[in-house]
């Protein structure tokens, strides 16, 4: 009973998760190609998409590469961009928390922004349920294939392809198409385009700095929305039971 359950979970992972892989292999056909073009060796940029396995963080990072930035500013800036992966955790950690220590490490490594949002989707209880880690499995397997595939082809072909070519824009464009029908609450909205704002006033700031402050201020601004729902909403069922 529990491999049907584990199957049918996995294949209903494959199902909602299909969509998603073309966008992630675009995005990390991008990084590749980025990587390279940063100065990069072939074997420095796969041993930074496979350790890394983060497009914003490796892509944040590569100008401050690049324009010799000091190594403290380099991994700051990749520490804030994926602070996003400190709230993936916690919202992950209910549902495995049973698990091993390792086990959870590399499910942690594999898992990913469309991965851990379509999991929440599915799953947005701690309740016990049938097929959790092999939904999540059928989610974070091919998402990092999708990924690093992209990413392996981006490498190998990044000297070769011009920039004429416009990757990065139909790499940001694929990127749109899966991110924004995602967008499905408020909160998330408004960090979003706080973020948007923030980056364009401050695109100026040395070192992509503005990157951080933008980050920052959007995730601010989201957690603030969250709250103030929240706090509506208890305030909302108190009055009700009176």
């Amino acid at each position: 009973m529990s491999f049907e359950s584990d199957q049918a979970a996995t294949k209903a992972a494959l199902k909602v998760g299909a969509p998603t892989w073309f966008g992630v292999g675009a995005w990390g056909l991008v990084v590749g190609v980025a990587m390279i073009k940063a100065g990069l060796s072939v074997p420095q940029a796969l041993g930074m998409t496979l350790i890394v396995f983060a497009g914003s963080a490796q892509l944040s990072s590569l100008p401050l590469i690049a324009a010799y930035a000091p190594l403290w500013v380099i991994f700051v800036t990749a520490l804030v961009v994926n602070l996003r992966f400190v709230i993936f955790s916690a919202l992950l950690s209910p549902h495995f928390s049973h698990l091993p220590w390792r086990t959870r490490a590399w499910l942690g490594y594999l898992s990913g922004d469309f991965s851990v949002t379509l999991f929440i989707q599915r799953f947005p209880e701690f309740a016990d349920a049938k097929g959790k880690l092999a939904y999540l499995k059928g989610l974070i397997f091919p998402n990092w294939a999708s990924w690093q595939l992209g990413s392996v082809i981006g490498v190998l072909l990044g000297s070769q392809v011009p920039a004429s070519w416009g990757l990065g824009f139909a790499g940001t464009l694929a990127i749109l198409c899966i991110m924004l029908p995602l967008m499905m609450n408020h909160a998330a909205i408004v960090g979003v385009t706080v973020a948007s704002v923030v980056a364009l006033l401050a695109f100026a700031m040395p070192y992509k700095l503005g990157l951080l402050i933008a980050v920052i201020a959007g995730m601010g601004a989201a957690m603030l929305v969250d709250e103030w729902r929240e706090s509506r909403r208890d305030r909302h069922d108190r009055e009700g039971k009176r």
